[in-house]
């Protein structure tokens, strides 16, 4: 019988699909005759660099909650325990390859390059976006609950239009063509635009892959009670393929990655992808989990931490001690830089916002910006007064 989630509805009957995992809890790894030929060109070093991402991007998001609690965020999203999802899957796509994300994606943006410091912007109030999307092929975050999924469905469409149309936006001569990404988690599975996207890829067989990161709660609703099935199952229902992978098990989840995105760019339609993972801390650092959460619930899950996973791993293949400390080292630096490049940050200047609504420029606008210059004139006038 295939291995049902951790919290499953009382009244669910059991699932047909079973969870693909190839690296154990202990650190041993295994097969999967399925998916072991996606895993033949990943080498150690390629393993001890995802390591030292994963240690950098949760020194990163440890960083991140200090400053929120501290004053100098406005808020804060931590992604603790859901690293091997994210760069596993990652490391399985193409530099052309586009990613909508949600607003948890913080691994991910690392490893298509984006600095993470200008990440902190946003989250500090002095933008609304931080980063360049077509530097990375990373689009900004999206706050609105699943708003993101139809975006990435209509970019794919865009995507496979130009490929039939040979625009000059389609891939280089020998390039393989490329695929979008849309990432979001169990609770924005539940949104109607979740399934409206999902038809739509469907009907047109966009090129696009699903990333479900199921990290079992969506703020404080268990998904016992948003799902009876496991998420991959409803691809069925839309007529493409879905998979269950262990969302901590960074191989298992590079494996099936590099799958998807193989087949859909061989043109045969979209993919979902369910990666059941754990969200160990807080939905945000407005939120508290032990208001929900019973503490075996998460010390069980602590258990199966993927960066855990992944070092015992590397300790059982001759990693020496040396390695570890190095990497700690560089994920404490990275996490120091983050911190001193927030507090000099500088907040914008409002009349600068003028700027940026129109592309050109336009009268009305105008007229607002000298409003707004004597409107803030007056208070120096007053103040000038008050000093007299």
């Amino acid at each position: 019988m295939a291995e049902q989630p951790e919290t499953q509805h009382p009244g669910a009957t059991p699932g047909r699909l079973r969870r693909v995992s190839i690296l154990g809890e202990d650190g041993r790894r295994g097969s999967d005759p399925e998916f072991d030929r996606y895993l033949e060109a990943v080498t150690p070093e390629d393993l001890k660099a995802a390591y030292r991402s994963m240690l950098t991007v949760r020194r990163f998001d440890d960083e991140a909650t200090a400053l929120q609690r501290q004053g100098k965020l406005a808020l804060w999203v931590p992604s603790r325990g859901q690293e091997a999802a994210q760069i596993g899957s990652a490391r399985a796509m193409l530099p052309q390859d586009y990613v909508f994300p949600s607003y948890r994606e913080h691994a991910l943006a690392y490893e298509r390059g984006v600095d993470l410091a200008d990440m902190m912007r946003v989250f500090r109030g002095f933008s609304g976006g931080g980063w360049d999307p077509r530097a990375h092929n990373f689009h900004l975050y999206t706050f609105v609950l699943a708003a993101q999924i139809p975006h990435a469905v209509g970019y794919a469409m865009g995507q496979r239009l130009d490929a039939r149309l040979g625009t000059g936006h389609g891939p280089a001569e020998g390039e393989q063509p490329p695929s979008t990404i849309v990432y979001f988690g169990d609770g924005s599975s539940t949104e109607g635009e979740a399934h409206e996207a999902m038809v739509f890829a469907a009907s047109y067989d966009a090129p696009v892959l699903f990333f479900v990161q199921n990290n079992q709660w969506a703020i404080s609703v268990p998904f016992s009670t948003q799902s009876r099935l496991p998420l991959a199952e409803r691809a069925a229902g839309y007529g493409f393929e879905g998979i269950r992978v262990d969302g901590n098990d960074l191989l298992a989840v590079q494996a099936v990655t590099a799958y998807a995105l193989e087949k859909i760019r061989r043109g045969e339609g979209p993919v979902l992808i369910e990666a059941e993972t754990y969200r160990l801390g807080a939905h945000t650092t407005a939120d508290d989990p032990t208001k929900y959460r019973t503490r075996e619930e998460e010390q069980g899950w602590t258990a199966k931490d993927p960066l855990v996973r992944l070092e015992k791993h590397l300790r059982l293949e001759g990693v020496e001690d040396a390695f570890f400390e190095e990497a700690a080292e560089a994920a404490q630096e990275y996490g120091r830089g983050v911190r001193e490049a927030v507090l000099a940050m500088e907040p914008p200047q409002f009349k600068g916002y003028f700027d940026t609504i129109y592309a050109e420029a336009n009268a009305l606008v105008d007229q607002e910006r000298a409003w707004f210059e004597q409107y803030e004139a007056g208070f120096e006038d007053a103040a000038q007064e008050d000093t007299r």
